[in-house]
């Protein structure tokens, strides 16, 4: 019998004479690639109305140059500094589907929103040509660097920064919040612990396999690893691991998500393709949509946890998760471990793990909106 393993990876313009601001004049970051930009609306989404919106540029302190789309208040007036939030995920996801989607809304709700593709993904850059690939460290990083961006801004009150990260990088949005004084205020939506679910697999209400799986497929992916330095390139990965009762472990997926739906797929399955798949949330650029991950990628994941500090944070934290989500569990885990004063779990009813990803019906953004508002001041 097949103990299944998953590997979650499925989660310049000056301002107008008028005094409102028309493209925003963006304070640079010199050390930042130039890299040629998608000019054309590509979003998987509508642009609000009251909204604003271009792309920009930044650079981690790795040296990695990435790619983000600013939304703001199409009002916001010469002088005026408002309160600005960064935003990432899903795991495997673009800034033109689920983020680009909160930072629209937020922007018509008055804050300066940034959503950005993390390093190695969508129009971010990488190093050695390396695509595909993910890091608890790189990937939080890549939140400060979004800060450091924002705090930059002379439209923007750098005392009044905030990040919403969605599934993964609500993980990496926990690990970021808590070594990162000047981010005030958090927001974890269909949070995914990635540490966690490679490290040890996803389960119906936890951990899925113990020492000897996890050994197995430390094997397998450190023999990808050499494979990758003998081929003289990095093999296209996985999106599942199947080790059998003789201990062998069996990768699977030339895409993240199947380009048919099997007949009596598992919700979950199900769930995810119907976002990434059709055309409600597919992107050509998203790794879930349309590609797949680096085969090592899940390496350095295997040995980092990304809750570590989760008990120091004193920022304001607010998760949010589906009653009906496979991935509950993570949200009930990481506010049982937050030990701050202002902290807060909310279940949105009837509401799996992908339908936080865009269904505005569910979404509870009239709270998001007021959460940002209390604790950005």
């Amino acid at each position: 019998m097949l103990n299944k393993i998953i590997f979650s990876a499925v989660c310049m313009a000056v301002l107008a004479s008028s005094g409102v601001a028309g493209e925003l004049k963006i304070t640079p970051e010199p050390q930042a690639k130039q890299i040629k930009l998608e000019s054309k609306w590509d979003k998987t989404f509508k642009l609000a109305q009251n909204v604003a919106h271009q792309k920009v540029r930044f650079i981690n302190r790795f040296g990695i140059t990435l790619v983000g789309d600013l939304y703001y208040p199409k009002k916001l007036k010469m002088g005026q500094k408002l309160p600005a939030i960064a935003i990432s995920g899903p795991f495997g996801a673009v800034k033109e589907q689920s983020s680009g989607l909160y930072a629209n809304e937020l922007a018509s709700r008055g804050f300066i929103a940034l959503a950005f593709d993390p390093s190695y993904t969508g129009e971010s850059d990488g190093a050695g040509g390396v695509r595909n690939v993910a890091s608890p460290d790189i990937n939080t990083e890549d939140f400060s660097a979004a800060v450091d961006f924002l705090a930059l801004q002379s439209f923007v009150d750098s005392d009044k920064i905030g990040i919403l990260g969605i599934c993964g990088f609500g993980g990496m949005g926990v690990n970021a919040t808590s070594r990162d004084t000047r981010i005030k205020a958090f927001v974890g939506v269909s949070l995914y612990d990635m540490s966690r679910s490679m490290g040890h697999g996803v389960g119906e209400n936890g951990d899925a396999y113990g020492k000897k799986e996890r050994k197995i497929v430390l094997n397998y992916l450190n023999n990808a690893r050499l494979d990758d330095i003998k081929n003289a390139k990095y093999a296209g990965g996985l999106h599942e691991i199947y080790v059998d009762e003789k201990g062998v472990a069996h990768p699977e997926a030339k895409t993240l998500l199947p380009e048919v739906l099997p007949a009596n797929p598992h919700p979950v399955l199900k769930q995810f393709y119907e976002y990434y798949r059709t055309p409600r949330g597919f992107h050509e650029r998203s790794i879930n949509s349309n590609g797949i991950w680096n085969a090592t990628m899940p390496l350095s994941f295997m040995s980092i946890k990304m809750d570590d500090y989760a008990d120091e944070i004193d920022q304001s934290v607010l998760l949010i998760a589906g009653q009906n989500a496979h991935s509950l569990y993570f949200s009930k885990d990481a506010y049982a471990k937050l030990k701050g004063q202002n902290k807060e779990l909310l279940i949105v009813p009837n509401a799996n793990h992908t339908d936080l990803y865009d269904q505005k019906d569910k979404i509870p953004f009239d709270k998001i909106e007021s959460f940002y508002k209390a604790n950005l001041k």
